[in-house]
């Protein structure tokens, strides 16, 4: 409840519970023998969230109030010869923050090693093995797969997903993307976060359950909305999906989406409303 005084009489306004889940951008697919993207940073406070954390705590958010939303951009995939993807933008609602996923390594020396995210990026493979991204901070992912780089037969790890790590490469085999979770925030079970696949010499790699991109030629961008990872490329590496936010409260209720937003609300269903929100920056409000 929240306490405002006018004059001598106190009134009390009950607060509004909002139940979130809160995707960042994926990260793009490495190139030349390239790694898998890592998924965004999932936090989720219905039926699961990412990395290896319990369930996130619900807001309680004041009325006719503006909170921020922003939906994070996918990571690009690598733009020239054996260069490391980019990281997935932040997503955002209040004070919850998701972290993009980590950029896929590639068979350059100087850019082997998958960067870090909320999903680590996958490692790049030619020569030499390297390790994939971690997951950083904690709890909204997992790390990425390591490569293998012995022997000529390079093959790079998959991007790390919100339920699992990306698989490693073996000899002339790349490593699958790590698997999204499944939350049933929207009334139905839906997977996010799927991690990237990486790029081999010989068999490339399926991205993730829950959007994430498979490795070939070219690497096969994330899905939209999803945070999942882009595939690793010899050629033409995958981008890393576009987050989304998505927001569950009392169907007595109606949200106000901001202008920058852009977003819709459902009809109410089993005492709750839901607003999607694709992309964009701006505020909500509820009344």
């Amino acid at each position: 409840m929240l306490n405002v005084i006018t004059g001598v009489i106190s009134v009390s306004i009950p607060l509004i519970t909002v139940d979130y889940l809160v995707i960042a951008g994926g990260g793009g697919g490495g190139l030349t023998y390239g790694a898998g993207g890592g998924a965004g940073g999932m936090r989720c406070t219905v039926t699961g969230t990412g990395g290896g954390g319990s369930l996130e705590a619900a807001l309680s958010l004041a009325p006719n109030t503006n909170f921020t939303v922003t939906v994070g951009a996918g990571g690009a995939g690598a733009g020239s010869s054996g260069a490391r993807g980019t990281n997935g933008v932040n997503s955002q609602f209040s004070t919850i923050t998701s972290t993009g996923g980590g950029g896929g390594g590639s068979g350059d020396a100087s850019f082997r090693t998958g960067s870090d995210g909320g999903s680590g990026g996958g490692g790049g493979g030619q020569n030499t093995a390297s390790a994939g991204g971690a997951a950083s901070p904690a709890n909204q992912g997992f790390a990425g797969g390591s490569s293998h780089g012995a022997g000529g037969f390079g093959a790079a790890g998959g991007g790390g997903g919100a339920s699992a790590v990306g698989v490693a490469g073996t000899a002339g085999v790349a490593g699958a993307g790590g698997d999204g979770r499944a939350t049933s925030i929207t009334g139905s079970s839906v997977t996010y976060g799927g991690g990237g696949g990486g790029n081999a010499a010989g068999i490339n790699a399926a991205g993730g359950a829950g959007g994430g991109g498979a490795g070939g030629n070219p690497g096969i961008s994330g899905t939209v909305n999803t945070g999942g990872g882009g595939g690793g490329s010899g050629e033409n590496s995958g981008a890393g999906g576009s987050g989304v936010v998505i927001l569950r409260y009392v169907d007595t209720k109606t949200i106000t989406i901001g202008a920058g937003l852009t977003g819709t609300e459902s009809a109410a269903s089993g005492g709750y409303k839901r607003a999607t929100i694709t992309a964009g920056t701006g505020n909500v409000s509820w009344a």
